[in-house]
């Protein structure tokens, strides 16, 4: 497998041998193999085999050997976030990187109202709602202030307006759900 991990992660079936590798073989096996991908992060993560490999790299690998992974996303978060297999890849780096993805964090922050609204996007924002930090939370609820009512009757922003609902802090809910029920008849 050795030498050939790109060409195999963007098959249909390599991608699946290359996943399974990353399963069961050790620490230092598992580093060697994710490396060869260096350079052809952005690559893997839009293709419709590549992504995969890439979750798995991020869900079984210590963060401190994918850290070129991570480092391919700076500057690219919104374009990713907004694919449709970068968003689940973005997702899994805030699921199991940790401070890792601060500056990816502050990336995501910079464009919350678009990625609110996007088909992907809203994802990504209902990740980090459902399983970030308090302050990221706090963040994307400011921003959504202001505009409950007519977020709330976007067919993507709404489920996004549900997530800050549910996963909010309770004086959250209270003002999110104020803001509802004082809006005038004329929206």
């Amino acid at each position: 497998m050795e030498g050939h991990v790109l060409s195999l992660s963007l098959q249909m079936y390599g991608c699946r041998v290359v996943q399974k590798a990353l399963e069961h073989v050790l620490t230092d096996q598992q580093a060697s193999l994710i490396r060869e991908l260096d350079g052809n992060v952005l690559k893997c993560v839009k293709d419709q085999n590549g992504n995969h490999v890439i979750q798995k790299a991020i869900e079984r690998i210590p963060s401190e050997y994918c850290r070129f992974i991570i480092e391919a996303f700076h500057g690219q978060v919104y374009a990713l976030a907004t694919h449709p297999y970068g968003c689940r890849v973005i997702q899994r780096i805030f699921e199991y990187c940790g401070d890792d993805t601060l500056p990816l964090l502050d990336e995501l922050h910079r464009y919350t109202l678009n990625l609110i609204q996007d088909q992907y996007g809203n994802y990504v924002i209902q990740h980090v709602l459902e399983h970030g930090k308090p302050q990221d939370k706090a963040l994307i609820v400011g921003k959504v202030r202001g505009q409950v009512l007519q977020m709330s009757k976007h067919k993507f922003a709404s489920n996004v307006i549900e997530k800050c609902v549910a996963f909010g802090t309770k004086k959250d809910r209270q003002v999110l759900i104020e803001e509802v029920i004082m809006t005038k008849a004329d929206g």
